[in-house]
């Protein structure tokens, strides 16, 4: 495993490194192909580079289990999730629901997955975002690799100089993340990506439960903190990049 002799960092995987790379550049290569066969990338090495890109100070979800106690064990408990993950067997747990205070005085509910269950998310992320970087147009900063709120201020601010804009308005479609239709999500999703194994997990964590004050509520889940948060963001920008468009107009 290789360190950063400054810091102490983990490095990462040049395998991973490597496959995402190449995946990128068929992805570039090829803008009409969609791939049916991902799953197979994802291993033990995957797992583990997932593990180090994995928030470890966000809260524990339903297990209580936290980043640190994890990492106790760290090969054995990602030997584990990748046979489960490969037999199919992986269990979804629930998501944990709190509620955060909005500035109207209202809330809005945050789902906190269990922490084993955002490595197996962000090794998924990891491979979409390889193929859907391709596809993104340029002015989206969303959840993408190296971009940031601040990117997307500057660039807006910039904007509204060169243009001479003296008015912005900010809209906000009401409970989006909470009425996006899945099935809807799936079909965009497979304009580039169908592979049976993937789609399955990426069902599994959509109908997931979510454990809202000691109470259970199956079905559906809020989306917003799916790694795979990343799913509605990947269908919404693939709908706005060109050929897509005119592939999804109904």
């Amino acid at each position: 495993m290789l360190m950063n002799r400054t810091t102490g960092d983990t490095l990462g995987s040049l395998t991973v490194s490597l496959k995402l790379c190449q995946l990128s550049e068929q992805a570039r290569g090829h803008p009409d192909r969609v791939f049916t066969t991902l799953h197979h990338l994802i291993d033990v090495d995957f797992l583990r580079e997932a593990y180090h890109r994995t928030n470890k100070k966000a809260a524990a979800g339903v297990d209580k289990v936290t980043a640190k106690e994890y990492a106790a064990n760290l090969e054995q408990n990602l030997e584990d999730l990748y046979h489960r993950y490969k037999a199919g067997s992986y269990v979804d747990p629930f998501v944990k629901r709190v509620w955060i205070d909005k500035e109207d005085n209202s809330q809005r509910p945050i789902g906190i997955p269990a922490f084993e269950d955002k490595i197996l998310q962000k090794a998924v992320a990891m491979l979409l975002c390889a193929i859907y970087e391709i596809d993104f147009l340029d002015f989206s900063y969303g959840f993408r690799e190296k971009r940031s709120a601040h990117d997307a201020i500057k660039s807006l601010r910039d904007a509204c100089f060169k243009e001479k804009v003296s008015t912005i308005i900010d809209a906000d479609v009401s409970k989006f993340f909470d009425n996006m239709p899945h099935d809807r999500i799936r079909d965009i999703l497979r304009l580039r990506m169908n592979d049976g194994k993937i789609m399955r997990l990426i069902g599994k964590w959509l109908k997931a439960g979510v454990l809202d004050k000691g109470c259970v509520h199956s079905g559906r889940r809020k989306v917003v903190r799916l790694a795979p948060s990343l799913l509605i963001y990947f269908s919404i920008m693939f709908l706005m990049s060109g050929t897509q468009t005119k592939q999804c107009q109904n």
